[in-house]
């Protein structure tokens, strides 16, 4: 966006006064047959033609008149006197988006990143902003640029990449705190993206699936303690009646072998403490599933 002091834009309601003009000279001209009125009726359409302007409903304008300023004008019908008023560029106060970038900028434990960012800014005094800053949308974009590369270094990589929503408040404040005596105000800034080395996204990777290891083992080891403990409790139980520990080790023995086909090796001490009789170093059941 460039500044300038004059705007050759040209309002259609000028236009419109302008043909009027010279309809009217012309048609005087035919019936007087003078050259003075289509020459009058030129005159006064080209000065109205340069004086009528229009500012759209989102728009202000500043007028200058012999370079001082006079006022702002703006939305609708404004008139400026040609030659002497000169006016500004025009100023957009709706909610306008700038896209900043820091590319390769070191965080505060020394990795480097790539940060994407969005800015919503709008112009809420057009006077200062008109007349305090040549080119504010660049100087947006430059403060905006600065204020992020600063904040990343002010924030470690576990920050950024967690508390986004905090970064973007902070460079929020940053940015406002900047541009208000400009006349600009920051309504919110949105982190959009954190790109690291590819290198360090793999250490992070193995380091994160080493954390789960950990902790699945964590979870295996306290599993082992909470059915050693079971396992102690029903030893208790069994130890005082013989008949439930024949009941549950007759029970075992018919959960192994009730698959077809299935053969389980038994020792004789197991068959006599379970009262199976005899004493056989072997015992080969087999079954068909009950039906």
């Amino acid at each position: 966006m460039k500044s300038q002091t004059f705007d050759p834009r040209i309002s259609r309601v000028g236009l419109a006064v302008f043909i009027l003009c010279m309809t009217a000279g012309g048609g005087l001209t035919a019936a007087t047959r003078s050259p003075y009125p289509i020459l009058a009726g030129a005159l006064i359409g080209l000065y109205f033609l340069f004086a009528i302007r229009v500012a759209n409903q989102w728009e202000k304008v500043a007028v200058l008149r012999f370079g001082r300023y006079i006022g702002l004008r703006g939305p609708g019908l404004y008139h400026i006197i040609p030659v002497v008023d000169s006016i500004s560029r025009y100023v957009d106060q709706r909610v306008r988006v700038a896209s900043v970038s820091a590319e390769s900028t070191l965080t505060r434990d020394t990795v480097p990143v790539n940060v994407d960012a969005i800015v919503f800014w709008l112009v809420w005094n057009a006077e200062k902003s008109i007349l305090e800053v040549q080119d504010f949308g660049q100087a947006v974009d430059m403060s905006a640029q600065t204020a992020l590369r600063e904040s990343i270094g002010r924030h470690d990589l576990h920050q950024m990449v967690a508390e986004r929503e905090m970064l973007g408040l902070e460079l929020q404040r940053i940015l406002d705190s900047k541009t208000n005596p400009w006349g600009i105000t920051v309504q919110s800034v949105e982190i959009r993206d954190v790109q690291i080395p590819m290198e360090l996204q793999d250490a992070m990777s193995r380091q994160a699936q080493a954390e789960r290891e950990r902790q699945a083992r964590n979870i295996l080891g306290q599993a082992e303690i909470e059915v050693a403990d079971k396992f102690a409790q029903a030893s208790l139980v069994y130890q005082n009646n013989p008949t439930a520990l024949h009941l549950r080790a007759m029970n075992m023995l018919y959960e192994a072998i009730k698959e077809r086909g299935s053969m389980v090796i038994v020792p004789s001490s197991a068959v006599e403490t379970m009262g199976l009789g005899g004493s056989l170093a072997t015992a080969s059941l087999a079954g068909a599933r009950p039906q």
